[in-house]
C-alpha cells in the first residue's frame, strides 16, 4: 500500500491572512478549531461577494477535516478556490495553512472543508448569482 504524499501547497488563492494569538487558545495551548473555522467562514465569504458581486450568506459546511493543530505565533493562512455554482449559490473548497512562528517555507495544512455560500437580496432572500 503506498502511503499519500503531503500535499505541495495550497490549492485556491489567499483570501485571508493572520497571526495565532494566545487568547485564541484551549487548555492544552493549541489554537481552538473553531477559531480557525471562522477564520475559513471569512475567507469563503470574502471569496463568495466577490464572485456573487454583493451579499451573501454562509448556508452550510461540509466535510470538515481539523489535519493539524495551530500553535500560538503561527501564521494562519486561508485559500479558496470555486469547487462548483448553482443558481444562487456556490460551493467553495477552503484550506487553512500554518507557518510556524520563525520558519520560512515550513508550511503545513491545518485544516480543510467545502463552504455553501448563498447570494441574497436586501431582504436576506436567495437571488440569482
Amino acid at each position: 500500500m503506498q502511503e499519500k504524499s503531503p500535499p505541495a501547497g495550497p490549492k485556491g488563492e489567499l483570501a485571508l491572512r493572520t497571526l495565532a494569538m494566545p487568547a485564541n487558545t484551549n487548555p492544552a495551548g493549541d489554537i481552538f478549531g473553531g477559531w480557525v473555522m471562522s477564520l475559513m467562514d471569512l475567507a469563503a465569504g470574502l471569496a463568495a461577494r466577490e464572485h456573487a458581486d454583493g451579499r451573501v450568506v454562509t448556508a452550510a459546511v461540509s466535510h470538515l477535516s481539523f489535519l493539524a493543530p495551530v500553535k500560538v505565533g503561527d501564521a494562519v493562512c486561508c485559500y479558496t478556490s470555486l469547487a462548483r455554482t448553482g443558481r444562487t449559490s456556490m460551493v467553495f473548497e477552503i484550506e487553512a495553512w500554518r507557518l510556524p512562528q520563525g520558519q520560512r517555507g515550513e508550511r503545513q495544512k491545518v485544516t480543510e472543508a467545502e463552504f455553501t455560500m448563498v447570494a441574497v437580496d436586501e431582504k436576506g432572500r436567495p437571488r440569482p448569482l
